[in-house]
C-alpha cells in the first residue's frame, strides 16, 4: 500500500508539472492525490469500485479547495493534478479495445464501469464546490493561521 501511496504521489507531481503549477505548490499537490488514492485503497476493501472513487473524488475536491482558500489559489490548480490518479484511463482503454476487436459485450461493460467513476468523480466535484465559500475560508485560515488584512 505504501508503493501504491508512492506511485501516486509521484503521479501526481508530474501531472503537476505537466499543467504548469507553480513549483511551490508541487508537494501539495502530491499531497492530495496520494491522500485521495490512500482514500480509494481503504474504501476499496469494504465499498464499491464506484463509491469508493466517490468517496476519494470527495477527500481530493475537499482539500484542494480547502488549500486553495488557505494559500488564495485558483482550486482547479489542486484539483485537476489530485485527480489524476482516480481518472479511469484503464476502463476506457479496454473499452477502446474491446471494441476495436468486436468484442460488443465486454465493451459495453468496461464502457458502463469507466462511465460509472467518471460519473462518480463530477458528482464529488459538483458536491463539495456547492458547499458555501466561506466554510472554506474559516478553515483555510485556521488550518495555516493567515489572517486577510
Amino acid at each position: 500500500m505504501i508503493m501504491q501511496l508512492i506511485a501516486a504521489m509521484a503521479g501526481t507531481l508530474a501531472f503537476s508539472i505537466l499543467f504548469s503549477v507553480p513549483k511551490k505548490y508541487y508537494l501539495i499537490c502530491g499531497l492530495i492525490g496520494a491522500m485521495g488514492w490512500g482514500t480509494y485503497l481503504v474504501c476499496g476493501r469494504h465499498l464499491g469500485e464506484a463509491t469508493s472513487i466517490l468517496a476519494a473524488a470527495l477527500v481530493v475536491a475537499f482539500l484542494s479547495r480547502l488549500v486553495s482558500e488557505a494559500v488564495m489559489c485558483p482550486s482547479p490548480l489542486f484539483l485537476i493534478p489530485g485527480l489524476f490518479p482516480l481518472i479511469p484511463g484503464a476502463g476506457i482503454y479496454w473499452m477502446t479495445y474491446y471494441i476495436v476487436t468486436d468484442e460488443t459485450g465486454l465493451a459495453m461493460d468496461s464502457g458502463y464501469h469507466a462511465l460509472k467513476q467518471a460519473v462518480a468523480i463530477v458528482l464529488a466535484i459538483v458536491l463539495i464546490f456547492e458547499l458555501p465559500k466561506k466554510c472554506f475560508t474559516v478553515m483555510g485560515r485556521t488550518l495555516y493561521r493567515k489572517e486577510i488584512k
